[in-house]
């Protein structure tokens, strides 16, 4: 409908139209959201801040300038929104960050987004952590309503998880892996960045770790999003050679598992695990994709790797209370959500904004 065009005019057309569409829109045209490709969205991932107790050196800069806290969603906001697109049929929320458990009074959040399950399509609530903070939170985020948790864990090393953190403990998070498992989650998933040079010949001893603990694991190729300090074409690891490089240790039998996310998995012969795999360029998932992003200033992504977007925070703050505009809002911005992302590791960042900025 938009093809190639401005954002800024997008907003104004979306702007331009939405008095009278609201007018003509009943409430039973509230129940999916569908883009123009015929892709339903069932899926949003919502930062609630930008904020890390971390520095990730293929998720920010060291030195990194964050959002004023003017500029946040409140906690009631992200309810409020967060409720709207459940009220559209979205039956899948993951809470993320950068570390969504430093921002101040997260249980409650997670307590009022859980009570959507009640009331909602929302059928499944999960979190994106660097597991810093689970001892402190586990318990109590599993008793809100919280059913898997992926934590992220890129070295098994204690020097090394230091260096690509920059401010991290190993032994924090394997404390917070630990609480996690006491707290009683459905499922907890290891998520782990492999780059070259960096960390690929802990490929097998990730898997093991996460075999001997009862978890899952998910490998991800890097994304190019932000600048950051290494060259990404140099440190790229594909899918194709961790695969090639567990195959040689393990029995993987491909699975049917499908958690509605982008993963492909495999089953571990012997074991309950299970092994994963996010592969954004080398085998390009944009077809299936039935997820969308907000970011914590309100920002809805259309995809990950792109710029289309609308601004859901303006709409919450011109029509507070008004959950049917905010709906109206939603639905009008399937229309400019785009076939598929252009990344390229090879070249600059198309995309400036840092994975902390847009949520993991």
């Amino acid at each position: 409908m938009f093809g190639r065009f401005s954002i800024d005019a997008a907003r104004y057309e979306f702007d331009k139209r939405l008095n009278w569409r609201i007018i003509n829109t009943m409430t039973d045209n509230f129940s999916q959201l569908i883009d123009r490709f015929g892709r339903r969205v069932t899926y949003v991932r919502m930062s609630i801040t930008d904020r890390c107790d971390f520095r990730c050196v293929y998720c920010m800069d060291e030195e990194m300038h964050f959002m004023p806290r003017e500029r946040l969603l409140t906690l009631e906001e992200i309810v409020f929104l967060l409720r709207a697109f459940c009220e559209l049929g979205v039956e899948k929320l993951r809470i993320t960050g950068g570390e969504p458990l430093v921002r101040r009074n997260v249980d409650w959040l997670i307590e009022q987004v859980g009570a959507l399950k009640r009331s909602t399509a929302l059928k499944e609530l999960n979190l994106t952590t660097n597991g810093s903070q689970l001892p402190k939170y586990a318990k109590k985020l599993a008793a809100a309503g919280m059913d898997r948790v992926n934590i992220s864990l890129d070295s098994l090393k204690k020097d090394r998880f230091r260096e690509l953190t920059r401010t991290g403990e190993l032994t924090q998070v394997l404390a917070g892996i630990g609480a996690a498992k006491q707290a009683g989650f459905k499922r907890i998933k290891l998520n782990t960045v492999i780059m070259k040079g960096r960390n690929d010949d802990e490929i097998i001893d990730l898997a093991e770790f996460a075999i001997d603990n009862d978890l899952d694991i998910s490998y991800i190729e890097e994304m190019p999003l932000g600048h950051v300090s290494h060259s990404r074409s140099e440190s790229f690891c594909s899918s194709d050679f961790v695969l090639a490089a567990l195959q040689n240790r393990f029995d993987l039998q491909s699975s049917i598992v499908n958690t509605g996310g982008p993963s492909r998995y495999y089953q571990i012969t012997g074991s309950s695990s299970k092994i994963g795999f996010i592969s954004p360029h080398s085998h390009n998932f944009c077809d299936s994709c039935n997820r969308v992003r907000v970011t914590t200033e309100g920002r809805l992504l259309l995809c990950l790797g792109q710029e289309h977007s609308m601004d859901l925070r303006a709409i919450i703050r011109q029509y507070p209370g008004d959950i049917n505009m905010l709906k109206q809002a939603i639905i009008e911005s399937m229309n400019i959500k785009p076939k598929g992302h252009d990344f390229d590791i090879k070249a600059q960042p198309v995309i400036f904004r840092h994975m902390s900025v847009t949520g993991g």
